[in-house]
């Protein structure tokens, strides 16, 4: 009997520290791995302003570029992990590291879905449009718009081409990775009388599916349930290929 105790309490401290580690992870990073049999999902949010190389102010919610990284690099090596679902809520924020990190999520191997709740505005676009297939909900909203810089900014028409050079990187990974054109999405992010006091366009959920941005309107059961036909597909074709 003490034996089956033991065996018992070692078994519950066991499932308590997994539970402790996984709000802790959710607390620190905005991330956790939902096990199911049909496969296992790690769900990734990514929220508020996508910080880069400048330090936001602490009462600002942000999403830390060196803290997304490593976590795409462990979720595409890690063999219990089959899947990716990213949870969009943001205002945009650094351009080069809100792209960087769409560029490791469209080059990962394991299934993506990316589900648009609240907001993607800004370079929030190319982070949704990253996965291999994209929702967004009814309600939430999209702002195309041109790139903007704080700070010193020369007049010369060197900082002019830059800024050209920056915003075809934003238009050429869009294209990409959607359905819509580049002269489509120029014209969305250039557009006026859409916003009072700037050029640009707000896109609504039908709205960015219309204009070939997103897969499909839909909510967090949609998103799961694309993301485990796409592991089911996967692992059908695996067996195909082993046979």
């Amino acid at each position: 009997m003490k034996s089956e105790n033991k065996v018992t309490f070692s078994v519950d401290a066991e499932g308590k520290d997994k539970e402790k580690e996984q709000e802790e992870t959710i607390k620190e990073t905005g991330s956790t791995t939902v096990e199911n049999p049909r496969g296992n999902i790690h769900c990734l949010t990514i929220i508020g302003q996508i910080e880069g190389h400048i330090v936001l102010p602490p009462q600002n919610k942000t999403t830390k570029y060196e803290h997304i990284v490593p976590q795409l690099v462990g979720i595409e090596e890690n063999r219990d992990v089959h899947g990716l679902l990213v949870i969009l809520n943001t205002v945009g924020g650094d351009v080069e590291a809100g792209l960087a990190i769409a560029e490791m999520i469209a080059s990962m191997q394991k299934p993506t879905v990316s589900l648009v709740l609240g907001g993607g505005h800004s370079i929030g676009v190319p982070l949704a449009v990253a996965s291999s297939y994209s929702y967004i909900a009814p309600s939430a909203t999209m702002t195309i718009h041109p790139i903007r810089m704080n700070g010193l900014v020369i007049g010369i028409p060197q900082t002019f081409e830059y800024f050209d050079k920056m915003q075809e990187r934003v238009v050429q990974f869009v294209k990409r990775h959607s359905s819509t054109t580049p002269e489509k999405f120029k014209e969305m992010m250039l557009k006026t009388g859409d916003m009072a006091s700037d050029v640009g366009t707000i896109l609504f959920g039908e709205d960015a599916v219309k204009c070939g941005l997103i897969n499909e309107v839909g909510g967090l059961s949609q998103a799961l349930e694309k993301i485990y036909s796409m592991i089911e597909e996967g692992r059908k074709k695996k067996a195909g290929e082993q046979a």
